[in-house]
């Protein structure tokens, strides 16, 4: 527990620090960051309103690199921490995919893919997930050693048997 709020002070420490600077440089993907350290931390509320400001920020400030991965956090969070709001955690993730698919980021449509395609696995909707993330983990023809393309193989032999 004491390594998770040193963690946290240190991230909301460079937080600061990077802000004094007044940088604009990529301030979306170190809002990510200080969100998942809070998340991590177990600052839930904190990580969520976190994104909502990065998602805010990229809108105001045109910052897209890192948008669909901003969708996907809030919609596996809301689906970890908030189960009420289960259709705003799927609408997340289509808007992730979405994003990703109109700036040609096969790996990031792959990580919201499966995650979208994990909701639907636990409401019960099998085919529907499958279809979704087949195609997608088919478009690869290497790195299949990485995190997201293991957990996408291991999810596609779940919703085969």
């Amino acid at each position: 527990m004491a390594t998770r709020e040193a963690g946290l002070a240190l991230a909301r420490k460079g937080w600061a620090d990077w802000t004094a600077t007044r940088s604009k440089y990529h301030e979306t993907y170190y809002l990510a960051l200080l969100a998942q350290t809070c998340e991590r931390a177990d600052q839930t509320d904190e990580a969520l309103d976190l994104v909502e400001t990065a998602l805010a920020t990229a809108d105001r400030m045109g910052e897209r690199w890192f948008e669909a991965e901003l969708h996907r956090l809030q919609g596996e969070w809301l689906v970890a921490y908030r189960r009420k709001e289960r259709q705003r955690s799927e609408a997340c993730f289509h808007r992730a995919i979405d994003v990703a698919r109109s700036q040609d980021a096969t790996m990031l449509e792959l990580r919201a893919s499966t995650s979208l395609a994990r909701l639907w696995r636990d409401q019960a909707k099998r085919t529907e997930a499958r279809n979704l993330l087949a195609p997608i983990y088919g478009w690869f023809t290497e790195g299949f050693d990485t995190p997201d393309l293991k957990e996408a193989k291991a999810l596609l032999d779940e919703l085969a048997s």
